[in-house]
Formats: C-alpha cells, structure tokens, sequence
C-alpha cells in the first residue's frame, strides 16, 4: 500500500483557492465512476458478508426516500451532512468487510485515491454521533 497522498502535495501554497481545488475536484470527479463500479462489485461479491451490504441498500433506499431525519428545506447544510455522514458509514462498513484485498481487487483506480476514499469514508463514518453509530454498528455486523 502506498503512501497516503498529502494535500500539501496537491495544493500550490500562493495560489488561489479555486486554483488549489482544481486538481482536487477533478481527481474526486474522476474517482466517482470507479467509486461507483467499487460498490457494485462489492455488493455483488459473495466473499462481503451480507449485514453491510444491508446497510448500503438502506442508505440508499433513505437518500431516495422522501422521509428525512433531518430536512434539507429545514436545515439545509445540516440536512445534507446528516446524508454524507450515513453514506460515509455505510461505505466505511462495507470497505472494511470486504477487506484490502478485496477492495483492491474490484478498484479500478490509483492506489493513492483509493487511500483517500478509505480515509475520508472512516472520517466521516467517525462523525457520527456515538449512540446512533452503535446503533447501526449492532445493525451492520
């Protein structure tokens, strides 16, 4: 496994913001179809054990479902976080069951960026207010 790529080593120290997220936005758009094919290999993968592939339907059915623990028209940014931070969980759980090997197998991208994804999805995943991650901690397996 290679080192994790550091922002510093991305982001140009002098220039301007939009600048600086440039090359981070395009490398977050062009991990979305493989991030996207990760998943469904992963879901379709015998060897994942069913409890977090459960969990990812589930967020998936409440990111489409009208019902919302908390509404984007209430609280927006609040309201979208609450979705990130499931989606963060459920993709952290899954990736975690699957395990490196697996998760390697089914990505078709860079190391490096597969890194940040496993980062960022066990950050978010920690964001997660403690009783309600033990909660879907007990649901997921």
């Amino acid at each position: 496994m290679s080192e994790p790529l550091r922002p510093d080593a991305v982001l140009q120290a002098g220039a301007s913001l939009a600048e600086r997220a440039k090359p981070v936005l395009r490398q977050a758009g062009l991990a979305l179809p493989n991030l996207a094919k990760l998943l469904t290999r992963l879901m379709r993968d015998p060897r994942v054990p069913m409890r977090p592939k459960v969990a990812v339907g589930g967020v998936l059915v409440y990111m489409v479902s009208p019902l919302d623990l908390i509404p984007e028209m209430i609280m927006p940014i609040v309201g979208q976080v609450d979705d990130l931070l499931l989606i963060a969980f459920a993709l952290d759980r899954l990736v975690k069951a699957a395990g490196p090997s697996i998760t390697a197998e089914h990505w078709d991208g860079d190391g490096d960026v597969l890194d940040i994804i496993r980062s960022v999805t066990e950050f978010g995943a920690s964001l997660v207010p403690k009783r309600v991650r033990g909660m879907l901690e007990k649901l997921t397996g």
